[in-house]
């Protein structure tokens, strides 16, 4: 039997640093270690060590230094293109994945309706308040594995809800919507009990507590169309598949916005408020978020 014998595979990858690879290309780009350090935020002298630094770790010779000039060697040339579309690259992801870097910007999670409801209304803000960059994130079931971090966090809970991190801005109500060709068969709420049911998964039956106010009962439906948000709830009812339980500031929204839906029914107290939770540890608040909230709590 052949014996087993470990073999060592060496590791060829250069160990290069992240700061070099930057002064090399804002220096070569400039041929100039002052123009760069000035450019990056660094002495000349930081610049000079990274460039000796990597051209060590290298073996070769970057640049061709004279007294009044730098020049770059071939190899230097080559090497250029390639670090430039490394860092672009870098650049690109860390833009896409993060959002552009701003002096200030705010962390918003809300729900996609909420968002929606949101946008139009973000125009106004950005026009007082230039300074200040704003990135929405989604949230539909927020568990405790979630730990990204947010400035700004709105959430849809029931009003008897006693929690002292939580700043109230609005009670809500559901309004039944369908698609505009069918809005013609509801004139009534019994009316309802014919229509194909859209259900949003949720803490709160809006169909059943849309109907009990005026003492209906929903009849259970084999055919229910089921789906986690009142976006694709009020799609679903544009496309004529059913009727949707929704909150009225969002079927309003969409209405306006010209979605193929109307409203074929008074709003119902739905028993849920959307409020600002306002976390433990944010002790220092940013002056930009304490803006936006109180922005926030104006367009309720």
């Amino acid at each position: 039997m052949p014996h087993e014998h470990n073999i060592f595979i060496p590791n060829m990858r250069h160990n290069l640093n992240l700061n070099w690879l930057r002064s090399f290309e804002a220096a070569a780009r400039l041929l100039s270690f002052t123009g760069a350090s000035q450019e990056i935020g660094l002495t000349q002298t930081a610049v000079s060590l990274h460039i000796k630094a990597l051209e060590a770790q290298l073996g070769d010779k970057l640049f061709v230094r004279r007294p009044k000039s730098l020049q770059l060697t071939d190899v230097g040339k080559a090497y250029l293109l390639s670090v430039r579309e490394a860092l672009d690259t870098i650049e690109m992801s860390t833009t896409g994945l993060f959002g552009p870097r701003r002096a200030s910007t705010i962390t918003v999670r809300a729900s996609m309706a909420f968002i929606i409801w949101l946008s139009p209304r973000l125009g106004a803000f950005h026009h007082d308040h230039p300074e200040v960059g704003v990135k929405l994130v989604t949230s539909i079931w927020k568990g405790p594995a979630d730990q990204q971090p947010v400035d700004v966090d709105v959430i849809l809970a029931p009003q008897d809800l006693a929690r002292s991190d939580l700043d109230r801005l609005s009670d809500e109500y559901i309004v039944p919507v369908c698609g505009a060709l069918d809005a013609g068969n509801v004139t009534a709420p019994r009316d309802l009990l014919l229509q194909k049911p859209i259900h949003i998964l949720g803490f709160d039956d809006h169909w059943a507590r849309y109907l009990a106010a005026y003492s209906l009962t929903p009849e259970l439906s084999e055919t229910r169309l089921m789906t986690d948000t009142s976006v694709a709830a009020m799609e679903m009812a544009a496309a004529g598949l059913g009727c949707a339980m929704v909150i009225e500031r969002f079927a309003d929204q969409a209405v306006k916005s010209g979605r193929n839906i109307c409203v074929v029914g008074d709003p119902v107290a739905l028993g849920q408020s959307h409020y600002l939770v306002r976390a433990q540890a944010q002790r220092s608040r940013q002056p930009a978020v304490e803006t936006f909230e109180a922005w926030l709590r104006q367009q309720f």
